[in-house]
């Protein structure tokens, strides 16, 4: 025993309060869900993407144990783990997906996107017909179907990797699309526009239906992108930026930015998924392509959201007429009443990440946050923090963190169970409680590159992604 680290023997005893094990056949062991321990060893795993981690500019995906808050085994064995045979330039983004074990790595710099192993901690496939850059992209739970927007070839991408096709639909400033996890809705939204886009795919031998922007192939159609319009009134969208989704699927979110991203006014237009199925089984789509409700004005601004039991929780900044600077705001909306419930002040920045963490929290991030009504304050003598990460909880209602300046927050895992956080902020990685949103000790967590984005590989299901 006097051979053995206290800290070997801590570990084992640690791993079986963690995760459940459930003991099978001959010492096979199996974690969480039916999970065997992964090659690494690791049972509680965040995945970091780095960009330029080498002389040669290529990026990396390293491993951290996010129980010890370590990048090296628990016993120092092995100095650092990584995903193996990824070869991406300027890892981006990384689509989390726990469920299915497994994870889809943008990368910016050559326009792949990888999908990951998670059970082997290895590259099992790039996805080949791909364009060569794309500003969004998804792929379903199942791995079948991927989607894409090339602002620059002006094109959305459908791609049907069990059939090997790729359908190229050509639309003028497409930015941006968001897809439920199944991929039976995909909606697309336009640059600098108040248009909205759904993917149809047509019955056999149907031809294009009339208003479709574009129908591919054009001999023989199969996918087309038409107008998401509304018979019962005008204005339905304002700079629309994304969709969220309901958690039983049968409403889409769409959040118009307004405002903020040049329009006139924040709003949330609730859009029944059902008019705008990707295949309804209709001969032709249904009523007037599709129908969208009156928009519901949030005066907080909205870029990003997320919903959480019956509460809508929207993301945004407000113009400050005072000093023409746009201040950031959380704004609680009850889903069944379409009421908001409170505003609060959070983080200035365009916000693009929201993730819940354990002890009710919510965690927003924000890029760009310098530019915003804090930092203005700050900059006069006022006493106020100008980060770009806030923690909410959801069981006070109340702002009960804003971290101090650290850079854009491009990244933010739970890891759930254990009460704390990891972030991507200003190309480093960082950890904060979610008890009471304290920074944590990263100095053996820092990574060698520019840290992009950070995801919980074991989490126990894909609700702990924040890109859908």
């Amino acid at each position: 025993m006097k051979n053995r680290s206290w800290r070997s023997c801590c570990a084992l005893a640690l791993l079986t309060c963690v995760i459940p094990i459930v003991a099978s056949g001959c010492g096979k062991t199996f974690f969480f869900a039916g999970r065997n321990l992964p090659p690494s060893g690791i049972a509680n795993r965040a995945l970091v993407a780095i960009q330029n981690a080498s002389v040669t500019g290529t990026g990396s995906l390293q491993i951290l144990d996010a129980f010890y808050d370590v990048r090296h085994s628990f016993n120092n064995k092995t100095p650092s783990f990584f995903i193996s045979g990824f070869s991406g330039t300027q890892p981006q983004t990384i689509q989390n997906m726990p469920a299915e074990r497994l994870g889809a790595v943008y990368s910016a710099g050559n326009g792949s996107l990888s999908l990951v192993n998670y059970a082997a901690e290895n590259l099992t496939a790039s996805v080949a017909n791909l364009p060569s850059s794309s500003s969004s992209i998804f792929i379903s739970t199942d791995d079948r179907f991927v989607f894409s927007t090339n602002p620059t070839q002006h094109t959305v991408t459908v791609l049907d990797r069990l059939l090997s096709t790729s359908y190229p639909l050509n639309l003028p400033g497409a930015f941006n699309v968001s897809i439920n996890p199944a991929a039976t809705v995909a909606l697309v939204f336009v640059q600098n526009s108040n248009a909205v886009y759904s993917v149809f795919r047509l019955q056999s031998n149907q031809p294009a239906p009339p208003g479709a922007q574009d129908c591919e192939p054009q001999n023989l159609p199969v996918y087309c992108l038409l107008p998401v319009t509304s018979g019962v009134t005008s204005g339905t969208f304002d700079r629309p930026v994304k969709a969220v989704f309901s958690s039983d699927g049968n409403t889409a979110y769409v959040l118009n930015c307004g405002f903020e991203c040049g329009g006139t006014q924040a709003s949330v237009t609730f859009l029944p998924t059902a008019g705008v199925l990707i295949q309804s089984g209709a001969p032709v789509p249904p009523g007037t392509n599709t129908a969208a409700g009156s928009p519901i004005p949030i005066p907080g601004g909205v870029t990003d959201a997320l919903v959480n039991a019956g509460t809508l929780y929207l993301a945004g900044q407000q113009f400050q007429k005072g000093d023409q600077l746009f201040a950031g705001f959380l704004t609680a909306f009850d889903t069944a009443t379409q009421k908001i419930t409170g505003t609060y002040s959070i983080s200035d920045g365009t916000h693009t990440k929201m993730i819940l963490g354990d002890n009710n929290t919510l965690w927003i991030g924000s890029q760009q946050c310098t530019t915003g009504e804090r930092y203005h304050q700050s900059q006069t003598g006022a006493n106020v923090q100008f980060g770009c990460l806030t923690m909410f909880n959801t069981s006070t209602n109340s702002v009960t963190a804003i971290d101090s300046y650290k850079g854009d927050a491009t990244g933010i895992a739970s890891i759930t169970g254990l009460s704390k956080v990891y972030t991507t902020e200003g190309g480093q990685v960082f950890i904060y409680t979610t008890t009471t949103g304290a920074t944590l000790d990263n100095s053996n967590v820092t990574v060698v590159g520019t840290a992009s984005d950070v995801t919980y590989m074991d989490a126990p299901s894909d609700e702990n992604n924040t890109y859908y």
